[in-house]
């Protein structure tokens, strides 16, 4: 996966369990939780495999104020992963831990997205997902498309899917290193369209993988199949560098033509 979070978790300082006393002509002033540390060693196999939580995040459901708990685990390796310490499953946050502090955000934030890592390797995601819905969030999940029976059993949980699409048919493959990878993430797709769930289709993209013209050829087979809101995620050689090569103002022309809504990131 390659989905970029915004933190804001110094904003969590500890606080006690009770509210402060405000003084005269102050505001009442309530204390915050602070999010989970990882435990210093990967918890054992049984546990959900959480391996990384952003408290605090404004772009990973654009739009929307959502918590990201990433899941470790990924069966494809794509050259430009940004997460590769997320590939190996590993239970590095307690998941128990991790539904406490969520607990205290309730009324703060609106959501909680599941990221990865591929968040459809965790087994346990539907209870997962359940528990948050139950305190009152909104779901939302990254997904590269790799397991559509796994999809199809969330998707009753789901307000929001991000679903990469990483290249056209004929370059599906290289980034992905896996066989006949484009032909899972297509049955997500198809799901997609007919289950009424809000989703977007988002790209990573560098011309050396993916030139203009396929992209814009990938694009228009999307908006055929009915897909509304596509992304195209500017590729970087780390998440704090800008990137190397542009999409042209002619193709970002054409994209913003084909959707109902387009993003160039």
């Amino acid at each position: 996966m390659n989905a970029a979070s915004s933190s804001n978790s110094g904003a969590d300082a500890p606080g006690g369990h009770g509210a402060e006393a405000a003084a005269p002509g102050k505001a009442l002033r309530m204390p915050r939780a602070a999010p989970p540390r990882p435990v210093a060693q990967p918890l054992p196999r049984p546990c959900p495999a959480v391996g990384g939580l952003t408290p605090f995040s404004t772009v990973d459901w654009p739009g929307t104020l959502a918590a990201v708990v990433f899941i470790a685990g990924c069966p494809w390796r794509c050259h430009y992963c940004h997460n590769p310490e997320l590939q190996t499953r590993a239970a590095r946050y307690d998941w128990r831990e991790v539904r406490a502090f969520l607990e205290t955000r309730q009324g703060l934030l609106d959501a909680v997205v599941f990221s990865g890592g591929e968040p459809l390797s965790e087994p346990r995601l539907p209870s997962m997902m359940r528990d948050a819905r139950r305190m009152g969030f909104r779901i939302g999940l990254h997904t590269a498309g790799i397991y559509p029976l796994r999809l199809a059993d969330v998707l009753r949980y789901l307000d929001w899917v991000g679903l990469d699409i990483k290249a056209d048919a004929q370059g599906y493959d290289d980034i992905t290193g896996r066989r006949d990878s484009q032909r899972p993430a297509q049955a997500c797709l198809t799901q997609l369209l007919t289950s009424g769930v809000d989703f977007e289709c988002r790209i990573t993209w560098h011309p050396h993988w993916l030139d203009e013209a396929r992209l814009l050829v990938l694009a228009r087979e999307l908006a055929r199949r009915g897909v509304k809101r596509f992304a195209v995620q500017r590729a970087r050689a780390r998440p704090d560098t800008p990137p190397a090569l542009l999409l042209s103002a002619q193709a970002q022309t054409v994209l913003h033509g084909l959707f109902d809504a387009f993003a160039y990131r």
